[in-house]
């Protein structure tokens, strides 16, 4: 395994993980990392690099990011999006992975990428419905602020220092764990 797909793998992982907290946020920084040439995608990925998908996931990100700042619409698009995070989280880790056996890519991408945006959306959903019971929904912005510059910082990590974003990923994930340990009903023996 070379440098160029341990980093490309690196990439994935980061904008996987944004996934979980804005969808089109991370695809649209990829968008933008391929239409200016900092990042090569897959082949079968490059329009994810044309002017048209970046003015579409563009209008995605903003109607998205202003659309969970609405109490209780918040919480609905959380419905739909954790399947849709799951997804795009698999789709960005396939788009970026470099010199790799599409067996190993997809696989990868579906536990990796898909499963780590799915864990990571579920965790914020679930928080989203704890700010909704305990402040009725006013706290939800303040939640909403953070979900977006978690995404913003971790995109832009992933994309200008993959390895950073990787250390992200992880630190994200124990916190929601910590947090998970913390909530989940004690067992009796």
């Amino acid at each position: 395994m070379t440098s160029e797909t341990v980093i490309s793998i690196f990439l994935g992982i980061g904008l996987a993980a944004s996934t979980g907290f804005r969808v089109f946020l991370p695809l649209f920084a990829l968008s933008l990392a391929s239409y200016f040439g900092v990042w090569d995608l897959n082949e079968n990925w490059v329009w994810i690099g044309s002017l048209a998908a970046l003015i579409t996931l563009g209008v995605a990100t903003v109607a998205e990011v202003f659309a969970y700042f609405i109490p209780w619409v918040d919480n609905a698009l959380d419905g739909i999006a954790i399947p849709l995070a799951a997804i795009a989280g698999t789709a960005v880790m396939v788009s970026t992975i470099a010199n790799m056996d599409p067996v190993v890519t997809w696989s990868l991408a579906i536990i990796a990428g898909g499963g780590t945006a799915a864990a990571i959306k579920g965790a914020n959903a679930t928080g989203r419905l704890t700010s909704t019971a305990t402040t009725g929904g006013l706290g939800n912005p303040v939640v909403s602020s953070v979900e977006t510059g978690t995404a913003v910082v971790v995109s832009t990590a992933s994309i200008f220092a993959p390895i950073l974003a990787a250390v992200l990923v992880v630190i994200i994930l124990a916190i929601i764990f910590k947090i998970y340990r913390k909530l989940r009903p004690k067992t009796r023996t």
